[in-house]
């Protein structure tokens, strides 16, 4: 795991060196083992290493063929290294080193842009072909590993992180209102968009092909297609699955060790990690002071039955004063509150281990959440007479008294009822809006007329609506919410600390075979508990862990802004009123922190929105694009930078 950036000036003007490192080394947390520079006429590629397969300075970066025509700086893990390995050397090819990075320059080679279909990894990549000019990035299928581009009639920048593509850009990027308009919906900035305007992000399975004089070329190389399977033997296949996506993420030169929540998913990935293992394995877990949001005992039994070396990392609400380093590190920007206990649990990891397996995505794939059946009770609710569901039931729901413990089961009838469900699309988005369009109209004083937030979801719900009900709604939060909240969260927060996350459910063979699976396999009588995996582990976890019901990963937030954390609110939302904040009525934001303080209503994901909106600005609107790091924050380094 690793930073990239790189510089093609299509004036084919030559590249300066100085411009290179400074892109670089704006990513030196995501790779503090050592950097590489690569300079020729026109190009220049840039790399920061987090060195995880072959440790020795033949596994540097950028790397070239041995003919210097095809050059490459990467990001991520091919899994199948070693099978890939052994059909480019039946083909005549010989290594230099042990890594991937080599195995992808000759499978391009062999195979040209159709290698891609050979690869099972994470990944994003540049690769520039000297011979036909050509310069092409790729994201890995589900979108594990970030990669944002800026395109100009000038130059094409690109890096890990859009911190490190700033120094690289013509003028500093102004501020893009309708990705605004859409991080106020959800807290995150659905891609392609950024905050930054001119600032983009490739789409998970997609990659670009960029050439001189010529418009650049995008194309979808890996999607779900719908087929069928059959379910009888679905416990098996998809136990086997899982079980070899784990074994190949265990392929490193460096400890493996996991983040352990006590739940199903985690607590699967760990058990078939232990199996078969002489040493135990090193499991991290967040935990709070606050019993409902605490998992740890419940981390504890699966650490203790599977007989793994357990750590744990209490985050507290002191740990909100690491904000502005967490919005440093987030920058499109997405602001789910979890990622604070991330970041936490990433730094105590890293001080053991260098890579960790996560059990982000099952929900995705087996039917997790929730709101799978809220959204399947939304097309019997809204039968109901409207004067009934908005003259009695809503009203009555709004006056039950407002909970701050995780999970309330006021805070989803609450949600359940003031939620827009005219239809699929619109009830499904509403359990993730954060402002809805009414409140955006009353927040921003100059807001525009702009798409509602389920029309992001409609083109994913026509593409799988042949499908089954559940299978659909996999799809869009595969394919949608996924990529731009949870696996953001994930990779900056893991990479903050120079540590690399791994996940196994989002193997591209256990997705596809997942989404073969019919409603009735996946989730019988319209369950929400993913059953196919409870049934999965039944001979490798106790039958307390099988029988937990989804807790989620969350922080208690909603306290925490409501009682010792009220001066950190006023500093930043009302103290101190960055530009962005002239675009907003500073009235509506006062009514927000005077309810949500006197418990009138639970305002903590807008209050947390509009606080990392307010960091992010000072952050990189009010500072050089060069350098966006505050003084006095920005991420510890595991170790100094190497030149």
């Amino acid at each position: 795991m690793c930073g990239i950036a790189g510089l093609w000036n299509r004036t084919g003007e030559p590249v300066s060196r100085e411009v290179i490192e400074r892109m670089t080394r704006l990513l030196a947390h995501r790779g503090p083992d050592g950097e590489g520079i690569y300079v020729n006429g026109p190009i220049g590629l840039g790399h920061r290493r987090l060195a995880v397969l072959d440790l020795s300075p033949a596994g540097a970066q950028p790397m070239s063929t041995p003919d210097g025509r095809i050059w490459i700086t990467y990001n991520g893990e091919i899994f199948n290294v070693q099978e890939l390995r052994q059909t480019l050397e039946a083909r005549g090819y010989s290594f230099r080193s042990r890594t991937d990075t080599e195995v992808i320059l000759y499978a391009y080679q062999e195979w040209g842009r159709a290698c891609l279909a050979r690869f099972n990894g994470m990944f994003a990549f540049a690769l520039w072909d000297a011979d036909e000019q050509m310069l092409w990035l790729v994201r890995d299928r589900l979108g594990v590993k970030p990669l944002f581009y800026s395109l100009h009639p000038s130059c094409l920048a690109f890096a890990s992180e859009i911190k490190g593509l700033l120094p690289a850009l013509p003028t500093a990027p102004a501020l893009n209102e309708e990705a605004l308009h859409r991080f106020l919906s959800l807290n995150y900035t659905p891609a392609p968009l950024t905050l930054f305007e001119g600032v983009f992000q490739l789409l998970p399975g997609q990659y670009a092909v960029y050439r001189r004089d010529k418009a650049p070329q995008f194309t979808q190389y890996w999607d779900i297609e719908p087929s069928a399977q059959d379910g009888r033997q679905a416990i098996a296949h998809f136990e086997a699955l899982l079980f070899d996506a784990v074994r190949m993420r265990l392929v490193s030169d460096v400890e493996v060790g996991a983040f352990l929540s006590g739940g199903l998913d985690s607590s699967a990935v760990v058990g078939w990690m232990q199996r078969d293992r002489i040493h135990p394995v090193k499991t991290f877990t967040a935990t709070f002071r606050d019993r409902s949001y605490n998992e740890a005992a419940a981390a504890r039994l699966v650490a203790s039955s599977l007989g793994t070396t357990h750590h744990e990392a209490l985050v507290e609400s002191h740990d909100l004063e690491q904000l502005p380093t967490i919005v440093w590190h987030s920058e499109e920007l997405t602001a789910d509150a979890s990622m604070l206990a991330l970041y936490r649990l990433a730094q105590r990891a890293r001080e053991e281990v260098k890579v960790v397996l996560t059990g982000d995505g099952a929900d995705e794939l087996l039917g997790g959440y929730p709101t799978y059946l809220a959204t399947r009770l939304a097309a019997f609710y809204r039968q109901f007479p409207a004067v009934l569901r908005e003259g009695v039931i809503r009203p009555m729901v709004n006056r039950l008294p407002v909970s701050v413990r995780k999970g309330s089961l006021e805070s989803r009838l609450r949600r359940f009822v003031n939620a827009d469900i005219r239809d699929t699309a619109h009830a499904h988005a509403s359990w993730r809006v954060i402002f809805s369009e009414q409140e955006k109209r009353a927040l921003w004083k100059t807001q525009a007329a702009r798409s509602a937030m389920a029309s992001l979801y409609e083109p994913y719900l026509e593409h799988a609506k042949d499908w089954g009900f559940i299978n659909k709604l996999l799809y869009a939060d595969l394919r949608f919410y996924l990529p731009n909240d949870m696996l953001v969260k994930v990779d900056r927060m893991t990479m903050a600390w120079g540590l690399e996350a791994r996940t196994p459910y989002l193997d591209y063979r256990l997705v596809e075979f997942a989404f073969a699976l019919s409603d009735r396999t996946k989730c019988p009588w319209g369950r929400h508990d993913k059953t196919l995996l409870r049934r999965a582990t039944r001979r490798l976890l106790p039958d307390a862990v099988r029988a937990r019901s989804k807790a989620g990963f969350n922080i208690p937030v909603a306290r925490w802004l409501k009682e010792e954390q009220r001066a950190f609110v006023h500093r930043h939302l009302l103290d101190v009123r960055p530009g962005i904040f002239a675009m907003f009525e500073r009235s509506q934001i006062e009514r927000l922190i005077q309810e949500h303080g006197k418990g009138v209503a639970d305002h903590s994901h807008k209050l947390w929105g509009l606080l990392c909106l307010s960091l992010w600005w000072q952050q990189f609107m009010e500072k050089r694009p060069e350098d966006p790091t505050p003084i006095g924050y920005g991420p510890r380094m595991i170790a100094t930078p190497s030149s």
